[in-house]
């Protein structure tokens, strides 16, 4: 099929895309790596009457690192995150484990970051990391500047806070302290399948106590799912992993896990993948996803205390 005829724009500035956008209201679209709206507009599921090409706004295509944040302009493609030195400390490894879930090589070279938290697909890792990261998303309008936390941001499927006339100029993260562990497990039926289920995890601790811990949950619910349950129930528990890959029933992990399948997530039926299995696939993959997040902290402070010495 071919898409149903639009109208095109490409502006230079943010102040441009915004007039084109308030000008046709809904019924236009924001093009930035376009790998989900093009495909929706070749099987006319979408038809916008005119299309905002933002790739010629410069001013989006940055990313930068400031008093401990990290912020990352809408034209920044996802294998920007590939190497874990592109975003320091225990964020650029946590997102170089994520990005590489992604489709594949030729999608990441031109699909964005924050293209996906547009698109708000419950199956989008990063929209899964900026809710469990606190994320705040910079929006511009014909009513001036404005930002939204993650948390705000994600009302369903496709479904967001932006208004028609908005554009995401970028997104903020803050850093991750140094000792933070962090991990990242995704499962899918074949590497070409959007994800069945993926965790995203980080844990921080003090003398061997873990005090802090985020999980993501990807494609656990209508939207991205913050496992604030399975976080609670970590604290005050012993930081140190299981022995293998296998977590046992009866460690604080596995126990996190299960509560994050029954309290926090809210699976629905896919037609390779019951209830009842995506949730036991919950469970197993919030303790691996723990373990890896416990024993990357190991090694990241075994390092530091070598380099010390």
């Amino acid at each position: 099929m071919k898409p149903a005829a639009f109208d095109y724009v490409a502006p230079r500035t943010v102040r441009e895309a915004v007039e084109a956008l308030a000008g046709n209201g809904r019924k236009s679209q924001v093009l930035a790596g376009g790998q989900s709206l093009i495909l929706e507009m070749h099987l006319q599921r979408i038809r916008p009457e005119l299309v905002v090409d933002i790739n010629r706004v410069a001013e989006l295509d940055r990313m930068d690192v400031d008093d401990g944040t990290l912020r990352v302009g809408a034209l920044i493609r996802h294998d920007a995150f590939e190497s874990e030195q592109a975003v320091p400390g225990p964020l650029g490894r946590l997102f170089a484990r994520a990005v590489v879930n992604i489709a594949h090589p030729p999608i990441r070279s031109r699909g964005t970051m924050v293209g996906s938290l547009a698109w708000a697909h419950p199956a989008s890792e990063w929209c899964a990391l900026a809710l469990a990261l606190d994320a705040d998303l910079e929006l511009r309008g014909t009513g001036g500047p404005r930002e939204i936390p993650a948390r705000d941001y994600f009302h369903g499927p496709f479904r967001t806070a932006r208004g028609p006339d908005e554009l995401i100029a970028a997104v903020r993260f803050p850093l991750l302290a140094g000792d933070t562990g962090v991990g990242f497990i995704e499962h899918r039926r074949t590497h070409f399948c959007f994800a069945q289920v993926a965790v995203a995890a980080t844990l921080t601790a003090r003398d061997g106590v873990i005090i802090g811990a985020r999980i993501g949950l990807v494609n656990c619910a209508d939207r991205p799912v913050r496992a604030r349950a399975a976080e609670r129930a970590l604290i005050g528990a012993d930081l140190a992993p299981p022995a293998g890959r296998r977590v046992p029933g009866d460690h604080p992990f596995a126990r996190a896990g299960r509560i994050a399948a029954e309290q926090d997530a809210a699976p629905v039926a896919e037609p390779y993948a019951d209830v009842e299995y995506r949730r036991q696939a919950i469970a197993v993959l919030v303790g691996r996803t723990l373990g890896e997040a416990a024993r990357d902290r190991r090694a990241r402070v075994a390092a530091s205390e070598g380099g010390h010495r």
